[in-house]
């Protein structure tokens, strides 16, 4: 391993450990381009297809921050937090940006004509999965053949099918945001236990969204409880073949 490959393994490192799930902060406020900057790298995180299906709320407000906080169900990260991210995944979104990859490669004039057609075939394959397989009527199917073989649950067809895909893909963006927060050493605490129906209503979304989870973001107060980790053992992990 070089020396460049050696400072980012370090500074991964650092990153990965330094990230705890912080349920009290102090009253410091998180710089605006600090904010900024996390969601920018954000962009870079996977997702099926480049399609991104999600969208990062960052809540500025204060009186609209102290709403999300209430349907957080009185979580004290919540509560306490600087900045709260909601994290909102939707088919639609999918549908909307490839039409949007498509045409960005449709007026790229560095891509060569075969990675062209490569990516107007991927977009196309993509497209017809969430014209058609996002249909309500697929969820009765579904739901019996994943009965009959559990492998298939996870498919994206249904209205209920396709709304998982895009959430799993919006934890890819949930975590990025996290990981690039401890690298500029601010923390986080990812939440579950929110009433997804009232943030809906407090930040308008369309019908057909899904909320994975909220990220509450600011600086551990003194007195955080920071315990030590329990994890489990590599070899309890990892299961080599």
């Amino acid at each position: 391993m070089n020396t460049k490959d050696q400072l980012q393994w370090a500074g991964f490192q650092a990153a990965n450990r330094f990230r705890r799930a912080i349920r009290k902060f102090d009253a410091t406020r998180i710089p605006e381009e600090d904010i900024s900057a996390l969601l920018a790298e954000v962009a870079f995180a996977p997702s099926s297809g480049n399609l991104q299906p999600y969208e990062l709320h960052w809540i500025r407000d204060a009186s609209l921050k102290d709403s999300v906080a209430l349907a957080c169900n009185g979580q004290q990260a919540a509560a306490s937090a600087q900045d709260i991210i909601v994290v909102v995944a939707s088919p639609a979104l999918a549908k909307r940006n490839a039409r949007a990859q498509l045409a960005h490669v449709d007026a790229s004039s560095t891509l060569e004509q075969r990675s062209k057609a490569y990516h107007r075939k991927q977009i196309g394959k993509f497209q017809k999965i969430l014209a058609v397989g996002s249909s309500a009527a697929w969820s009765p199917l579904l739901s019996l053949a994943a009965w009959i073989r559990p492998s298939l649950s996870l498919l994206p067809v249904g209205h209920i099918g396709s709304r998982h895909w895009a959430a799993r893909n919006a934890i890819f963006a949930a975590h990025t945001l996290m990981l690039a927060a401890a690298a500029k050493g601010i923390d986080s605490c990812p939440m579950e236990g929110f009433s997804a129906s009232k943030i809906i209503r407090i930040l308008d979304l369309p019908r057909g969204s899904v909320i994975p989870l909220v990220i509450a973001l600011g600086y551990r107060a003194d007195d955080a409880r920071i315990e030590e980790r329990w994890r489990r053992s590599m070899t309890d992990v990892v299961v080599a073949h």
